[in-house]
């Protein structure tokens, strides 16, 4: 799917701002009394884009469990007339329908996604009226999973629905991400695919166009970053070569621009050149030893929620490379394409996940069953996955796709399960490594010998030997060598982390403090040392986060090493340290 540009046969029209918005009292209110036909009533404004939760004072609308409705007013210019018009949406959580001048024109399920739909017949110039309906309902035919009951209990209204869900984050919802207008030529490059080698000093740049409508001649032009032609062709499939080549390199991005045109339709992608490769102990980017150095992290912020903040971002980019980080994961769900955006331009590495989380009850129960994690939920990761590739396949900061985090990977049907995910995700690209994300014992483990690269969530110390520092190191490097040992493998450790509250300095170091945060990294960073075939540490988290409520919770996770609004705690300076001077 290609993103929305302005250029001299497109036009973009951001549809970002105040709309109006409705909660539903009853389930399925909205879609029985049309909500939809005649225009909201009875309304209040939200901003757009943003989650719902946060923006007013409402518990119940922060707490919510069901449908919101969303509308706006929107002008199509009269010079648009003969155009191919398109509507796109760069995520809503956790499902949507879309309606244009009353009328239903796209469904989609999967929160962190873009979907888009031609409305060119649906619309008229000068005023038109969307509408959206938005649930954040989970079960377990969605990833991320969940179940939904109705709350049995005389102290609450009949009816009234209960979601539970086992991840780590708040399940915000809303219109996440911007919604655009845009429109093309009848004629139009539906679709651009590049991929990329090296051969000696040059670059191996192969092409995959895709067009709709009239079989037009097809101009592609390479042009390099001072905006000089470097190589064209005249073909929709083909390989150029670039000689001498500006390889894509980690902390020095550089980006070419394939600028393809058709008839009257052009369109410029970015990309880079740059190669991957994983051997038994090495991550190689351009056949050179890659150490991941970085972060879990989440798109979360106070009163934004999960909303695209560009501000935000760029403040994060800036705290990755003050800090002496080259990497991050999108855990767990992909990012806005701003961020991937970014990425490229800063050359920092990712790794992309898709939302497959809550897979895992963390006590005595069966996941993958008939009744829960099934042929229904393999569909729809399938097809967050397909989503996933083609939105993010031209990225040269992916540098590996992540298919699930902490699944009850010991069970026997997990196996049969991600075999068949894997499978698919080495269909869509035969090319870059995949991972999954364990927090399974090593002994348990029946999926890991699917993927290239070993992943584990450790938290010694803190969930397992609780306050135990003295545990740290000998219990994390004894688990590496257990998962090298079993799959002759590379390791990155994804996830390891304290709760600190900033500001809480104890001596002795004791749990909750900032001494203990660094004492707890210091002590897994010296086992991950000692080991050659620990290929990269990502602490969780970059920033405190919120999560649902709870004992264990005091106003969200609390891992972070910069608090929710962006500064440091005094771990965030001894990493700084260890990642600018030492690895």
């Amino acid at each position: 799917m290609l993103f929305p540009i302005d250029n001299a046969s497109r036009q973009v029209k951001e549809l970002n701002g105040i709309w109006q918005f409705k909660q539903e009292q009853f389930l399925e209110e909205g879609f029985k009394n049309k909500w939809y036909e005649n225009g909201l009533e009875n309304t209040i404004e939200m901003p757009v884009p943003a989650s719902y939760n946060d923006i007013t004072t409402d518990r119940k609308l922060r707490d919510h469990v069901g449908w919101v409705w969303y509308e706006r007013l929107f002008s199509v210019p009269k010079l648009w007339e003969n155009q191919r018009i398109v509507l796109r949406f760069g995520s809503v959580t956790q499902h949507a329908v879309v309606y244009v001048n009353g009328v239903e024109v796209i469904r989609h399920k999967g929160g962190f996604m873009p979907f888009e739909v031609e409305i060119t017949e649906k619309v008229q110039a000068g005023d038109n009226r969307v509408t959206v309906a938005v649930s954040n309902m989970l079960d377990w035919t969605c990833i991320p999973c969940g179940e939904v009951g109705i709350k049995k209990s005389d102290l609450y209204p009949e009816g009234r629905l209960e979601q539970e869900y086992w991840f780590d984050f708040f399940n915000y919802s809303g219109i996440h991400r911007p919604v655009r207008l845009y429109c093309t030529p009848k004629d139009y490059i539906s679709d651009i695919t590049v991929k990329t080698d090296v051969n000696g000093n040059d670059g191996l740049v192969k092409f995959e166009i895709m067009t709709y409508g009239e079989e037009l001649p097809v101009q592609v032009t390479v042009l390099n970053e001072q905006g000089n032609v470097v190589v064209s062709a005249e073909t929709r499939n083909g390989e150029i070569t670039i000689t001498n080549v500006h390889l894509w390199q980690p902390g020095a991005a550089y980006l070419y621009t394939l600028r393809v045109t058709m008839g009257e339709d052009e369109y410029s992608l970015p990309f880079g050149v740059r190669t991957v490769r994983v051997t038994d102990k090495e991550f190689l980017i351009n056949e050179k030893p890659f150490y991941f150095k970085g972060f879990g992290k989440h798109e979360d912020s106070d009163i934004r929620g999960k909303g695209l903040d560009e501000a935000l971002n760029v403040r994060d980019f800036e705290l990755l490379k003050w800090i002496g980080a080259n990497s991050f994961r999108t855990s767990h769900y992909p990012y806005s394409e701003e961020i991937m955006q970014m990425a490229d331009r800063q050359g920092i590495v990712i790794i992309d996940e898709v939302p497959a989380v809550g897979m895992n009850f963390f006590y005595d129960k069966v996941v993958f069953t008939a009744e829960r994690v099934n042929e229904k939920t393999l569909e729809h990761h399938k097809e967050v996955l397909k989503e996933l590739y083609e939105r993010d396949k031209n990225h040269p900061c992916v540098v590996m796709w992540s298919v699930t985090n902490e699944p009850n990977s010991g069970e026997k049907n997990a196996q049969t399960y991600f075999t068949e995910v894997a499978e698919y995700m080495r269909l869509l690209d035969p090319e870059r490594p995949i991972n999954g994300i364990m927090q399974t014992d090593v002994a348990d483990d029946k999926i890991s010998q699917l993927f290239d690269v070993i992943c584990i969530n450790r938290y010694f110390g803190w969930y397992v030997s609780t306050g135990e520092l003295e545990s740290i190191y000998p219990r994390m490097k004894k688990d590496l060598i257990s998962w090298n040992q079993k799959y002759k493998k590379p390791v990155i450790v994804t996830e390891y982390g304290a709760d600190t509250v900033a500001g809480l300095h104890k001596l002795p170091e004791v749990m909750f403090s900032e001494e203990y945060q660094i004492e707890y990294l210091q002590e897994n960073n010296r086992a991950m040392d000692e080991c050659d075939f620990v290929i990269g540490e990502h602490i969780w988290a970059f920033a405190d986060f919120m999560t649902s409520a709870g004992l264990r919770r005091v106003d969200g996770n609390k891992k972070g090493i910069f608090t929710r609004n962006r500064q440091p705690k005094a771990a965030a300076f001894m990493v700084r340290r260890r990642w600018r001077e030492e690895k």
